[in-house]
């Protein structure tokens, strides 16, 4: 459970009067005992003082449980037992047991199969001339077969080592058998995968385009860009950063209205071997502010209205594109032999920060190539595929929605301001650009299905994720769609970092690592824990931010 303290039931016979020794009736009560597990504590010690909490509970055995709750009076439920759910019953050996003799008859033990319970876990020990015999009765609707049959083995294990050696600290004693902690450790986590480590997005782009320079790589509204052209229009831009200082290492700050000059804008930086710093236009002035000085931005890309409303420091270098467009209209059109390393940065991605203030999160080039790669796995992209573009570029999720689609010959549907706020602006956009993949959150998700006729999803590919992905809404989406992946991931790791294809709504998983990535549930020592068991989730592999 993880918890450092526990209270489990036991039931006592409260015949300690001599009077009722003979008496044929139930008198057992139920008492409540506490045990303390300090983790640097030794095994001998917590059962020393599990010995003296019974001895100490006895003279107290003729206390009515119900009136002990009366007394407490702890918070009540209707779906488990008050003070405690788990049950401990051990029974001793009694000298008449086993085949005991009575005069005419023979006695023997009648196995009970028990079909309800009281509680929500129960362990029987029973003890017998070659050992002790232990069951478990639990509640269906919170346990499974497997997961009892893994708790029963986890204690056995307990019980082996204790045993062996007793002055062993608590927290040495390893649930965990071998087999298991390999699996947990190697096997779930055998997440290889080949991927171009020496290529940065933009090479992997400047490849697609040499394949299909005429398909369309960007559509906003009634506008159009192809492979070539988005390219060309990059490179142009790119030549003007590097005139003005960006390389590898150089932050640039983007600050722009959604639309085609936004991803010239992004491609651009990434040849010039720069990295982004996304600026939402949206944000209170006071935060951009602090993001921009924050930085250290070396140049700014920006709209003359939205530069207008920034604090600017004269150190940073600003290029309006949509009035400064001679600054790179004629500037060279070809690929620039700039390469980066996949160390460099790639973007910033400013998140709240556990202080409330900003803190920007650095992903390298390699990382993103890394996460791009397995997207393209699962959930799988095609040529053919139109991917909505939502998702605000100061979210780090937007970059699937913008460069999964350029690496493969499909095309981004980019959605301008505030259409990503407005259902049936997004579902008409869906309708009338035979939109094919969709990334949201629940939330976005939610407010979407609340407003779609009946077959507006129907055959999309449906990824959500940002937020836990509730059971009735995970329904209503595979209702509506069919093909639903829900993702999880911190900014620190890249986009996402696990992957799941819901198929049945009762068991929304956070998902299986993606690609060159591993998961790890360890407890507070750093130690992996079993199925089941709380603990900390921790990221590794190729995702991770500098």
């Amino acid at each position: 459970s993880g918890q450092p303290q526990v209270r489990v039931g036991v039931p006592i016979a409260n015949r300690n009067r001599s009077e009722v020794q003979g008496l044929i009736g139930f008198f057992v009560n139920t008492q409540v005992l506490k045990a303390d597990f300090a983790l640097h504590s030794r095994f001998i010690d917590v059962l020393q003082q599990v010995k003296e909490t019974a001895l100490q509970a006895q003279a107290h055995q003729d206390l009515p449980f119900e009136q002990l709750v009366e007394a407490l009076q702890p918070e009540r439920s209707m779906s488990h037992s008050p003070l405690f759910q788990v049950m401990f019953n051990h029974q001793a050996q009694a000298a008449s047991d086993a085949h005991a003799q009575l005069s005419g008859l023979q006695v023997r033990g009648l196995e009970w199969d028990s079909r309800t319970t009281q509680f929500d876990l129960t362990l029987d020990t029973r003890e017998h001339d070659d050992g002790l015999f232990a069951s478990l009765t639990y509640a269906t609707d919170l346990f499974d077969v497997s997961r009892i049959e893994q708790m029963a083995r986890h204690w056995r294990n307990l019980l082996i080592q204790a045993c062996h050696d007793p002055r062993k600290r608590v927290l040495e004693l390893a649930l965990l058998e071998h087999d298991e902690r390999e699996r947990i450790l190697g096997q779930w986590n055998q997440t290889q995968m080949a991927y171009p480590t020496k290529l940065g997005v933009y090479r992997l782009f400047e490849q697609q385009v040499c394949r299909t320079p005429d398909a369309v790589a960007l559509r906003f509204g009634e506008q159009t860009l192809s492979y070539a052209e988005l390219n060309r229009q990059a490179n142009q831009l790119a030549n003007a950063l590097r005139e003005r200082g960006v390389g590898p290492e150089v932050l640039v700050g983007v600050a722009m209205p959604r639309g085609p000059r936004m991803l010239v804008g992004l491609l651009a930086i990434f040849k010039a071997g720069g990295a982004y710093v996304p600026l939402d236009p949206d944000y209170p002035a006071e935060r951009l502010a602090y993001m921009i000085e924050d930085s250290g931005l070396g140049v700014l890309l920006t709209e003359q209205a939205v530069l207008a409303r920034l604090q600017v420091p004269a150190t940073v270098a600003s290029l309006c594109l949509d009035t400064d467009t001679a600054c790179y209209a004629s500037a060279a059109a070809e690929d620039l032999p700039l390469d980066v390393d996949a160390d460099h940065p790639a973007y910033v991605i400013y998140t709240s920060g556990s202080t409330g203030r900003p803190k920007g999160v650095t992903v390298r080039h390699g990382a993103l190539v890394n996460f791009l790669t397995s997207m393209a796995v699962q959930p799988g992209i095609a040529a053919s595929d139109r991917v909505l573009a939502l998702t605000s570029l100061s979210f780090d999720i937007a970059g699937l929605e913008l460069y999964l689609p350029l690496l493969h010959g499909a095309s981004v549907v980019l959605l301008a301001d505030q259409q990503n706020k407005d259902p049936f602006a997004l579902l008409r956009v869906i309708e009338q650009q035979a939109v094919s993949v969709i990334q949201a959150t629940p939330s976005t998700w939610r407010m979407l299905l609340d407003n779609a006729p009946p077959q507006a999803l129907r055959g999309k590919r449906v990824i959500s994720g940002g937020e836990a992905l509730s059971s009735e809404l995970a329904q209503r989406l595979i209702d509506q769609a069919g093909h639903v992946w829900n993702l999880y991931g911190p900014t620190e790791t890249t986009i996402w970092s696990g992957i799941e294809k819901v198929t049945d709504s009762r068991h929304v998983w956070l998902g299986k690592p993606i690609g060159n990535t591993t998961f790890h549930v360890l407890d507070a020592q750093f130690d992996a824990v079993p199925v089941g068991v709380s603990g900390e989730l921790f990221i590794g592999g190729d995702g991770l931010a500098r």
